[in-house]
């Protein structure tokens, strides 16, 4: 097993723990938790990508062994962003990144990949099961436009605990009453994971909640219209009990380029059940964008044609997506 180092980037008063694996490897992963997690629901996955590259996770603010800041504007998507940035010019100064987010991972790290210019300093980005914000609110207005008001009902039903998080005192005190202690429970229902219980888990879960409440209600009223031209891999869970694949459907319009593939798996299955087809996937997608060529499956999997081709542009992308209905059955990298 690879061994890593913990270390600490601190910014403005926020110190954000860091953990690497293999130090003398490039390029570099950077891999983003979501809630109520920490860094290391990612340990299976860096474990697999650390064999080919350098890979870092970091306990995102309020989360793990990272800094609680205090009021609901600390943890604003431009504070997230900028706590990424620190993160990136810390571990990588010289060298674009590859970043990869899961959840609320995800939801933030798509502030840093739609800036103007990201394409400059993010080689890739791998979302999972965490879209931008200003994404959703477009996809959910132009679905209230055609009428299509069963898929945002759809969605919103699968969002219950979203309004649940604005409550100011019962969702912190679901997690002081006992939630921390019967998580792994949880998910062993829900998912069939077996998990183990996390030391910070009951400040994960109370501190996480400004996450919704300082994001969600401002990006979803006012969505704004946020593009990137850095190269997307969407990793679907189609059993996924809180973000429904329809929701993602109008990503190629936000993307220059972007390949989509999709798994028979629940939220956090990807991280916790199917490390290896996972990461296959993000290391055969890096591979392809640091100049390798693209495998058949890869191929099958672009939405988006590349405006600027690459050395296989003879073989554009279908539109087809890439699916998987045994993963446990697939190394992932065909």
């Amino acid at each position: 097993m690879v061994q890593w180092r913990d270390s600490k980037v601190s910014r403005n008063g926020v110190d954000l723990a860091v953990r690497t694996w293999s130090a003398d490897k490039s390029p570099t992963v950077i891999l983003v938790h979501g809630y109520p997690d920490a860094n290391h629901v990612w340990e299976k996955v860096a474990e697999r990508l650390s064999r080919h590259f350098k890979v870092v996770a970091y306990d995102v603010r309020g989360a793990g062994n990272s800094s609680v800041p205090q009021g609901r504007a600390a943890y604003k998507l431009r504070e997230l962003r900028n706590d990424l940035h620190a993160v990136m010019d810390a571990v990588s100064p010289d060298e674009k990144v590859h970043l990869v987010g899961h959840d609320w991972g995800s939801i933030q790290t798509w502030e840093s990949v739609t800036d103007p210019g990201a394409e400059q300093r993010i080689a890739s980005y791998t979302t999972l099961s965490g879209p931008c914000l200003d994404h959703v609110g477009q996809w959910m207005k132009a679905r209230l436009r055609e009428q299509e008001i069963g898929a945002v009902l759809n969605q919103l039903a699968h969002s219950w605990y979203i309004g649940l998080f604005q409550l100011p005192v019962l969702a912190p005190t679901l997690w002081k009453a006992g939630l921390a202690k019967v998580w792994p429970q949880v998910l062993r229902r829900t998912e069939n994971l077996h998990s183990e219980v996390s030391a910070t888990q009951q400040q994960d879960g109370v501190h996480g909640i400004e996450l919704y409440r300082a994001n969600m209600l401002p990006c979803l009223l006012k969505p704004r219209e946020r593009h990137t031209k850095v190269p997307v891999q969407l990793i679907v869970a189609r059993e996924d009990n809180y973000v429904r694949p329809a929701m993602l459907e109008d990503l190629p319009q936000w993307t220059d380029r972007l390949w989509r593939r999709e798994i028979d798996c629940g939220h956090w299955s990807p991280l916790l059940q199917y490390p290896d087809v996972t990461a296959g996937w993000i290391s055969e997608f890096i591979q392809h964008v640091e100049g390798a060529p693209a495998s058949e499956a890869l191929k099958r999997a672009q939405v988006n044609a590349d405006p600027q081709p690459a050395a296989d542009s003879s073989h554009p992308g279908t539109g087809n997506y890439a699916s998987t209905k045994h993963p446990q059955e697939r190394s992932g990298a065909e």
